[in-house]
């Protein structure tokens, strides 16, 4: 999938309230943490693997929705409560990212 459609996805996701630098910037943050998960080890792995790319639009959009009630952990107004799984991007979500080792160089 190209970074276009990824921002095509994105913006299907959220709307399209935002510039694409902003949009493209929470693609790379949900990357980074894919990437993380999936290479604990390697250091040197720059791009999302394909099997994780419509995963990185749904942590985009995620990290984007929560904009403003990051590391909210417990609110309620209006009859409405919301509590976050944590700060970051829940577990339940890097859950289906299966971390990858090799041979140390």
């Amino acid at each position: 999938m190209s970074n276009e459609e990824k921002l095509t996805m994105l913006k299907a996701l959220v709307g399209e309230n935002d510039t694409d630098t902003v949009l493209s910037t929470y693609l790379t943050l949900a990357g980074r943490k894919i990437i993380n998960r999936a290479f604990p080890y390697d250091s040197s792995v720059m791009d999302v693997p394909a099997e994780y790319e419509t995963l990185q639009c749904e942590i985009a959009a995620y990290m984007l929705n929560k904009r403003g009630a990051e590391g909210q952990t417990v609110h309620t107004e209006n009859g409405i409560s919301r509590t976050y799984e944590n700060a970051d991007v829940p577990v339940s979500m890097l859950k289906q990212v299966v971390p990858r080792c090799g041979i140390p160089k």
